[in-house]
């Protein structure tokens, strides 16, 4: 030891009669900096309840509450940020996370109270002095902890694709999947939105950690349509990702199918691991495609013994007579039925219900019935002359060309309707040689049909016209062509609220002639397998079931699902119907088990 640190503690002494640097009166109000970090700030209207902000916060500072005016929104979870300003260190990575952007904070700091639990508060819920001060840290404008753009997909050039029917998307490398999946910010509000309720973060989180495996094992839970669901899902879970608020939304439907493209189909077995055992019990499935495959799928592994009767000749429904090849290819199609397939399930093919078997029969000889048939009816344009031999159905086109038939549309062709069979029969018509015009009644705004297949079908050369309204079919002056006389509408802005309606200017019509006219407007159930008696007894409202708990109908043994239930009519749907049915179904077949039943199918 020596002189200087024996001296050093009587230097303090020299500061003691200096002006202190604290303050003798903390409560006198101090302005702080105008990008001060002081107390929190939620804009509750814009935040969706993500949670981001609670899974980033490292002291645990964040919980989130459920606040009932939030409830019941679209890709809004009902929960508000509610803040614990015991634990609180305001680093403000809260604020750097908020992919809504709702978070800020205010440049006040001051808060003296006797009562600590007032330190806990909801914020924009509940009332603070601060809520709407102007001044304090935001996020600065353009900045994110996470890319806000999507890894771009590769895809065949519009002047490539259009000249063949093979796959246009090429699907993501590994390098690519895993920097997409980096992206996710784990928040689950697609799970809350997706209708067959997937677990989109684990598995996006298996992309990460590269175990593809355990990808699929998660899948399957919910879902025995990965690779199909990975090309052509409707993936309503996007369109609620809080990354595509600021940015663009996770990939979510190409990360699923990554990771179905990274397993080989003779794999599925020994990573599933399904098994099926004997129930005793028989169920019988009305329809091959993704609502009664996804039934006979858990029902199977329920151990009860499934078969299912099918009027075509092959599995898929619409799937594979409505879906072109260069969306779904029959190769991946075939990947998720043939392993339903594999765990024993019977399929009937080309057996038609009410013609080679009576629904009767089916009802005396199996323990339950599911009926998930899809909508297989072209719905008419309600206008003179449709029955022209030169107006095709748009389902017909599409099943022809799935079954490698010929439909015959000639040079030019003109396609009437907005949704995804409209751009379909469009965009297989152009691969046929054929010059496309789409004729739809609204704007391309309101189209119903997926905006990528919009896009892709502009890019292959189909023209659309849009506020054209299909006023009579005539005949061509040639057999092998037909006119149509259409003319051009005006929107008017409903008066209830609803979206604009299109009005027929009934002075400005046009007549113009084509090779062949496509009807792609809407289908709709056929139900003719069904006797009147049989009708009579089921709840059937504008041509579908309206089915109970567990898509259960009045009548004891039958559970509907599919298109022909619900009002969604995407293949998703579906599948979580048939999953929900099969809940039912093995409800109804062991009452004695009903408890245990939802935790059992999955």
């Amino acid at each position: 030891m020596n002189l200087k640190d024996l001296l050093s503690p009587f230097y303090v002494w020299q500061r003691a009669f200096e002006k202190p640097y604290t303050s003798i009166r903390p409560i006198q109000e101090r302005p702080g900096a105008a990008a001060y970090r002081g107390f929190h700030i939620n804009i509750s209207e814009e935040c969706i309840g993500c949670g981001t902000c609670h899974k980033i916060c490292q002291n645990d500072a964040i919980d989130m509450v459920r606040v009932e005016t939030y409830e019941g929104r679209s890709g809004d979870s009902g929960l508000r940020p509610r803040f614990d300003y015991g634990r609180c260190c305001w680093c403000a990575l809260c604020v750097d996370m908020c992919p809504a952007g709702s978070l800020r904070m205010s440049n006040e700091y001051t808060w003296i109270t006797s009562d600590p639990t007032e330190f806990h508060f909801t914020a924009g819920v509940e009332h603070t002095t601060w809520q709407d001060n102007p001044l304090g840290y935001h996020r600065a404008e353009g900045y994110h902890l996470y890319p806000p753009k999507r890894i771009e997909m590769e895809m065949l050039p519009p002047e490539v694709s259009v000249q063949s029917f093979d796959e246009v998307v090429a699907g993501y490398s590994e390098p690519q999947a895993l920097l997409e999946a980096d992206r996710c910010i784990e928040c689950g509000i697609c799970v809350a939105t997706c209708p067959a309720h997937m677990d989109v973060p684990d598995y996006i989180r298996s992309i990460r950690d590269r175990d593809y495996e355990k990808g699929l094992q998660l899948m399957y839970r919910t879902n025995p349509f990965p690779a199909t669901c990975g090309r052509i899902c409707t993936r309503r879970c996007e369109s609620v990702c809080p990354v595509g608020i600021q940015g663009e939304a996770i990939a979510i439907r190409w990360l699923k199918r990554f990771i179905v493209d990274q397993i080989q189909p003779q794999d599925y077995a020994r990573i599933l691991a399904d098994q099926t055992g004997n129930s005793g019990h028989r169920v019988a499935i009305i329809g091959a495609g993704p609502g009664g495959l996804s039934a006979a799928y858990y029902l199977r592994k329920q151990g009860h013994a499934v078969t299912v009767f099918e009027a075509q000749a092959s599995a898929g429904g619409m799937l594979r007579y409505g879906v072109p090849s260069y969306r779904l290819p029959d190769a991946d199609l075939d990947k998720d039925i043939n392993y339903i397939v594999s765990l024993g399930v019977d399929i009937r093919y080309n057996t038609r219900i009410g013609k080679d078997i009576r629904f009767e029969q089916l009802l005396q000889d199996f323990d339950a019935l599911f009926l998930s048939t899809g909508l297989s009816v072209p719905s008419s344009m309600r206008i003179h002359g449709e029955e022209h031999p030169r107006v095709l159905s748009g389902l017909q086109v599409l099943a022809d060309v799935a079954s490698g038939r010929d439909p015959g549309v000639g040079q030019k062709v003109a396609v009437i309707g907005g949704g995804n069979v409209a751009m379909d029969a469009a965009r297989v018509s152009r691969r046929l040689g054929a010059e496309v015009t789409i004729l739809y009644r609204r704007r391309i705004a309101d189209m119903p049909a997926d905006t990528e297949e919009i896009h892709e079908s502009q890019e292959e050369g189909c023209h659309i016209v849009t506020q054209a309204i299909p006023v009579e079919i005539i005949a061509a002056s040639s057999p092998q062509q037909v006119s149509i006389k259409w003319g051009e509408a005006e929107m008017v802005q409903d008066p209830k609220g609803g979206r604009p309606r299109p009005v027929l200017q009934e002075d400005r019509m046009h007549v113009e002639t084509y090779d062949c006219i496509i009807s792609a407007i809407g289908q709709g159930s056929d139900l003719e397998f069904l006797s009147k008696e049989i009708q009579d007894q089921l709840a059937i409202e504008w041509g579908k079931f309206a089915p109970g708990e567990y898509q259960h109908t009045s009548l004891q043994k039958v559970f509907v699902g599919g298109d022909v239930a619900n009002r969604t009519a995407d293949a998703i749907s579906a599948i979580e119907d048939g999953h929900h049915a099969a809940r039912g179904i093995d409800r109804f077949l062991n009452p004695d088990a009903r408890t245990h039943t939802d935790q059992e199918v999955n």
